[in-house]
């Protein structure tokens, strides 16, 4: 009662809020429903919340190793047994502040002048693991960013150093064969939310700025912004600080890590000392582990196949690719998380090495959470695999079953044609072929079959009268009657309809007159001949 008497708006706001409450009112109001909730029996998430809240109001102050010079503190010797040493603690990392607490009554009267620093809580926050990385060392444990003022922008400073065998490590593990220095061992900083419900993920505070010895650190560059005057935010990843550390056992490294505070929200740094793996590593451990039963498989084909009583549709037989999704191959292992409802299966090999270059860890058939931890390699799809080696789809039946769905390739074979070619591959030229125009529809045939057949040119002239003798051309001096067209390329007759009766020939012949005597025809009727044949007209 007495913490939630001591707690401030923003910090009952915070309270209500994780409680479900409502939180909009004065402070008289706030406190009211605060202590109401309190009396009512809150639960031990509340209980603790409130403890959480209270310490972020009321830090333990804090004394460091050099404070410890001032009046009143002559020497190390006067403090309690296991405090005499302010070097390192059990995992060889550096305790650079003391709570004051620690010192006894008579050093906590003797220091009311010190500064009032925050002691670095180590929550119970447990970060998740990484499959890229083996943890060898716990260099700081997960600390709170705390502040000690209620300013905006806050900054907080640790220290470690690195032990004579962790030195050999990282020294050890130097690749220069490239452009730039790497190291497989590395000392690796990591930021999380402050919450203890489950393994955290790494999570940045806003606007975070790390100095590692005095040396600003490289951080993920900013993602682009999905809506405009929404404020950008960098990709959470692990920190590689080992280039900015001092390989020393007697020099310590010191972190200074600034950003902006949060209401509601706290956050936590580690370091850690890691080993860096390959894809390579994880695909071995991953085969390592097994492979599942095949049973395992055909149960969850019989479930999903199960006819439901109650609905009407019911599910016969489901098809499944035997192409990965990523690359668009042919499975080599076949692996899904356990998590995953689906028979779809992914290759393991390209699934780890995608997210070797970038983790995200997700699933690239229903998009859900798909942890290493949590892959498996399904013995169904490996029986398949090396089964089935021709076909890249498959359908299970009821029984849990299955079969190959060969590809629809229609390859069409006209057997009239294929032994023309073998009989006659010499007459090719001689062959009558068959043209059918497929633009034409049945209505358009209709229409051409309503027309009448094109009109064929007159084999001769002949008057009707001697008055119409007037430019008329003589055709005696030929040899026929028939007019002649000029040469043209062998056409198919089947284009040409049936010519009409031919009209008696009057073998009258008209002289012409005089006042024509220069005037030839012969060019003009060719024109008017050539313009009436049918395939020519276009």
């Amino acid at each position: 009662q007495q913490m939630v008497m001591s707690l401030r708006v923003s910090e009952l706001q915070v309270l209500l809020g994780y409680a479900g409450r409502n939180k909009h009112g004065r402070k008289h109001e706030l406190l009211t429903k605060a202590l109401h909730l309190l009396k009512a029996g809150c639960s031990p998430a509340v209980q603790m919340k409130i403890k959480e809240l209270y310490r972020r109001r009321f830090p333990t102050k804090m004394v460091s190793p050099v404070d410890l010079a001032v009046p009143g503190v002559h020497s190390a010797s006067g403090l309690p047994a296991g405090l005499a040493q302010l070097g390192f603690d059990g995992h060889g990392s550096p305790s650079p502040l003391l709570p004051v607490s620690l010192l006894g009554p008579k050093h906590e009267l003797s220091l009311p002048h010190l500064p009032s620093a925050l002691h670095p809580v180590h929550p119970d926050v447990k970060l998740q693991r990484l499959p890229f990385y083996d943890m060898l060392d716990e260099l700081i444990k997960p600390t709170s960013l705390a502040s000690d003022n209620n300013q905006r922008f806050q900054e907080a400073c640790y220290a470690f150093a690195l032990t004579p065998q962790q030195v050999q490590q990282i020294s050890s593990s130097m690749d220069i064969s490239g452009t730039k220095c790497d190291f497989a061992v590395q000392v690796q900083l990591r930021f999380c939310l402050s919450e203890t419900s489950c393994p955290q993920e790494d999570h940045f505070p806003p606007n975070l700025c790390v100095k590692v010895n005095g040396k600003p650190c490289n951080l993920p560059g900013y993602l682009p912004p999905t809506k405009n005057g929404v404020e950008p935010k960098r990709p959470s990843r692990p920190i590689n600080i080992t280039s900015l550390v001092r390989l020393s056992t007697t020099v310590p490294n010191t972190i200074v890590v600034s950003w902006t505070s949060e209401i509601g929200r706290s956050f936590s740094m580690a370091v850690y000392l890691v080993r860096q793996q390959s894809s390579a590593v994880l695909l071995q451990r991953l085969r390592a582990k097994g492979i599942r039963n095949p049973d395992h498989s055909r149960a969850l084909i019989k479930e999903k196949l199960t006819a439901d009583p109650e609905s009407e549709i019911a599910t016969t037989s489901l098809r499944v690719s035997l192409l990965c999704p990523l690359g668009k191959m042919r499975l080599t292992i076949p692996c899904r998380a356990i998590t995953c409802s689906h028979l779809q299966c992914f290759d393991a090999t390209l699934y780890i090495q995608m997210n070797e270059k970038k983790p995200t860890w997700v699933c690239p058939v229903c998009d859900k959470k798909a942890p290493y931890e949590h892959l498996i390699i399904d013995g169904l799809f490996m029986e398949i695999l090396n089964s089935c080696s021709d076909c890249d789809e498959i359908q299970f039946k009821e029984d849990g079953s299955w079969a190959p769905m060969r590809s629809k390739k229609d390859v069409q074979e006209v057997s009239a044609s294929y032994n023309g070619v073998n009989s006659g591959s010499s007459n090719d030229n001689s062959k009558k072929v068959d043209v059918i125009d497929l633009t034409l529809d049945s209505s358009s045939d209709e229409e051409l079959d309503d027309e009448p057949p094109p009109k064929r040119a007159c084999p001769s002239l002949s008057p009707v009268s001697p008055s119409a003798n007037k430019g008329v051309m003589n055709l005696h001096s030929q040899a026929s009657p028939v007019a002649r067209v000029p040469s043209m390329p062998p056409v198919e007759t089947s284009y040409i309809p049936p010519p009409p009766p031919l009209i008696q020939d009057y073998r009258h012949y008209y002289h012409t007159t005089s006042d024509l005597p220069d005037l030839n025809f012969f060019s003009f009727l060719q024109d008017c001949v050539w313009c009436q044949i049918p395939f020519c007209q276009d």
